[in-house]
Parts: C-alpha cells; sequence; structure tokens
C-alpha cells in the first residue's frame, strides 16, 4: 500500500508540474501576442504621428524644411532591374543594376510613374554607352549615374515640361 501513496504523491507533483509548465506557456504566448501587436499595429500609429509632426514641421516658418515647390523626398522603383552587356578590355561583362528615382512632391511622382515607359528607355541608352573597365571603379559609376540622370532629366524636360527626377539612386549593382 505504500508504494501506491507514493504512486499517487508523485503523479500529484507531476500535475502540479503540467499546470505550471501550461500556465508558463500561456504567459509566453501572451507576450508573443503583446509584442506582436505592437510591432505590427502600434508601428502604424507611430508613424502616422511622426508624419502628422514631419507636416506640421514643414508648414511652420522655422526649423522644418520648406514645404513650398520642393515638397517631400519619395522615391519611385523601376518594375524590374536593368540588366546589360558592357565592353571590357579583357572581356564584356553582365551588369544588372536596380534603381530608384528620388523626386520632390507627389505631382512629380506623378509623372515619373506616368512616363515609366520613357525612363526605362532613357536608362538604358545610358547604360548601353557604359565600358566594364570604367565601372568597376567607383568613379565610373558615379560617371555612370550623372550621365542617366542628365539624359533623363533632359528626356523628362521635353515631354512632361519640368525636372522630374532630382536624382538616380542605384539600389544594387552587380557585375560579372
Amino acid at each position: 500500500m505504500a508504494a501506491d501513496g507514493d504512486l499517487k504523491l508523485s503523479e500529484g507533483k507531476g500535475g502540479i508540474k503540467k499546470i505550471m509548465l501550461l500556465v508558463i506557456a500561456v504567459l509566453v504566448l501572451l507576450v508573443l501576442a503583446a509584442g506582436a501587436y505592437f510591432y505590427f499595429l502600434g508601428s502604424e500609429s507611430l508613424q502616422s504621428a511622426a508624419g502628422d509632426d514631419v507636416s506640421a514641421m514643414q508648414g511652420s516658418d522655422g526649423g522644418g524644411q520648406p514645404s513650398g515647390p520642393e515638397g517631400n523626398a519619395l522615391y519611385v522603383a523601376m518594375p524590374r532591374p536593368f540588366v546589360f552587356n558592357v565592353p571590357g578590355a579583357a572581356r564584356d561583362r553582365l551588369v544588372q543594376i536596380k534603381v530608384q528615382l528620388l523626386v520632390r512632391g507627389s505631382n512629380n511622382e506623378t509623372i515619373a510613374l506616368r512616363h515609366i515607359p520613357l525612363i526605362e528607355a532613357s536608362l538604358v541608352a545610358a547604360f548601353a554607352s557604359a565600358n566594364a573597365d570604367e565601372l568597376i571603379t567607383t568613379t565610373g559609376k558615379d560617371a555612370l549615374k550623372n550621365k542617366a540622370l542628365s539624359d533623363l532629366q533632359q528626356a523628362l524636360l521635353e515631354v512632361a515640361g519640368s525636372v522630374v527626377v532630382e536624382e538616380v539612386l542605384f539600389t544594387s549593382f552587380v557585375m560579372q
């Protein structure tokens, strides 16, 4: 009979351990759920509050950026990366560039989105003049970026009547 009593006591201790593990698991799940809530839902309210603060600063006369003709910096991503061959002294190379355009104000963003085919054609023409030996250096990449920007601004000036794009940004540059 003593063996039966020991068995019941160990079952009782095992039951308490199971309950404690269950309570700990529930607490961990609650902490994870609260963290997910604040990360996903709380960040949206923080972003909108930060956006309100920024727009309030821009509208004021002191300290903030002017909200006049320049407007907010917006980025327009090209829908697909540019992939092309460039000649080199030793051998031809394959280059892939992902591009984003820096524009100021939602009006310029709308114009840029409307003229994506023109922008792509202008960038392809600028990239076609590149040389692999020049693109190996940072100076060569910067020169290509500046040439692409000037060609693009000229093309958009002829069609849209204004300089829409402020800067051409290479977000990824791979050369093999």
